[in-house]
């Protein structure tokens, strides 16, 4: 025989079960998804598509490969009117290469007059990338 407050007492309510336990893991998952899509899609997109293209000429002054983990090529082109002038900062001009044939055609050419072909990428998301956003893909030595 039950007692009236045995026939009044709700039924018992079941823990949720693993889906009901799984469901915000499943959003936070698909949320670090949709952020790691779209960075790789805009990284491509500022490396892939240049912001202006066009040549520079002047003395390669040092070209270097630089960085703790990502090794980049870096160099520096001295723009000058004059032949005699001291270098200063303001007519210095800071590129990287990503190709290893250009980066080996430069080594030979330090010290040398060279006209450069470059790439201007801008909103570059790392320094894995290059120091600079310009992006130096042919080297041509102009003179004696």
């Amino acid at each position: 025989m039950t007692t009236p407050t045995d026939a009044a007492s709700p039924a018992p309510v079941s823990a949720p079960g693993p889906r009901h336990r799984w469901h915000w893991r499943r959003y936070l998952i698909l949320f670090l998804l949709a952020v790691l899509l779209l960075s790789a899609a805009y990284s491509w997109f500022v490396v892939n598509w240049d912001y202006s293209n066009g040549y520079r000429s002047g003395q390669l002054q040092k070209f270097s490969q630089k960085g703790w983990i990502c090794k980049t090529h870096e160099g520096e082109l001295w723009q000058s009117v004059f032949g005699n002038v001291v270098p200063n900062k303001d007519n210095i001009w800071l590129f990287t290469v990503r190709s290893d044939r250009v980066a080996h055609q430069l080594e030979t050419l330090v010290g040398k007059n060279v006209r450069l072909h470059y790439t201007e990428h801008r909103g570059i998301p790392s320094s894995c990338f290059g120091d600079t956003r310009y992006f130096v893909d042919s080297v041509a030595a102009v003179g004696p």
